[in-house]
């Protein structure tokens, strides 16, 4: 089983890592992303990502100064650590004891604009870079013709290793569309998050992000590996709805 999440933009590094870390799979190819990136001035990265001239210029200090990190620095951590968006509210991978993490190493891939993919504990520097983001490369017009199939084989490839067929979906569609079309023995499963507001439940986006972020850390701390086994999921006041839901997309509903 693996649960693919987006990342956040909201990072990070006021912590103390352990010496518990990897190194990310596609580091050659975050560095010709990189090298892209280093001829941009903050005008065209504020136009090209839209952001404020501040952001622009923060990012450009940080696309000057990456470097492909294999170790633990103070501008170098576990990327599940370092992200803290509306998922990760609700993953609170601070809490997690060090077998829980290692359960998270083995299942947890989070989908990424400038790495590809990230395992929990593969280190990452700062960087803004969403995948939807309309960035020319030799190897094509945006981000998903850059990655091309690799995403997919690598997720294919531990699918294969863990002898499962089961993927959860708990990223957006921005992201998990880096997968491209998966081959139709893999079990995609995506789970659904929504509140009760004005007489009817909806998915309202705060909510159903950090409710994603909820969901993997329960998969995570009850090591669950059988997707039937998500309909027990219940934090936050979520109930599972059978009458809502088809067998690819679990339905869980909030009301007040």
């Amino acid at each position: 089983m693996i649960i693919v999440l987006s990342p956040a933009k909201t990072l990070d590094y006021e912590f103390d890592a352990s010496n518990e870390y990897s190194v990310p799979a596609f580091l050659n190819q975050s560095s010709k992303l990189i090298s892209e990136l280093k001829e941009k001035e903050p005008k065209d990265i504020a136009s090209l990502m839209g952001l404020s001239d501040k952001l622009a210029t923060l990012n450009y200090d940080r696309y000057q100064s990456w470097s492909p990190s294999k170790k633990v620095s103070a501008d170098s951590k576990p990327s599940m650590l370092v992200f803290k968006g509306d998922v990760y509210q609700g993953l609170q991978a601070e809490i997690l004891s060090k077998a829980e993490m290692k359960f998270a190493q083995k299942h947890i891939r989070i989908l990424s604009g400038l790495y590809g993919i990230l395992r929990p504990l593969d280190v990452m520097k700062p960087y803004r870079l969403e995948m939807g983001t309309k960035l020319e490369t030799s190897q094509g017009k945006n981000l998903y013709e850059f990655w091309g199939n690799k995403v997919q084989k690598n997720i294919l490839d531990e699918l294969t290793n863990q002898k499962s067929d089961l993927l959860i979906n708990l990223a957006s569609k921005e992201y998990f569309t880096v997968l491209g079309k998966l081959p139709g023995e893999v079990n995609i499963v995506t789970p659904t998050f929504k509140d009760y507001k004005n007489g009817k439940y909806k998915i309202i986006s705060f909510y159903a992000k950090k409710a994603r972020g909820l969901m993997a850390r329960w998969i995570i701390q009850n090591k669950v590996t059988d997707f039937e086994d998500l309909y027990e999921f219940d934090l936050d006041g979520y109930k599972y709805s059978k009458t809502d839901s088809t067998p690819t997309v679990p339905v869980f509903l909030r009301k007040p």
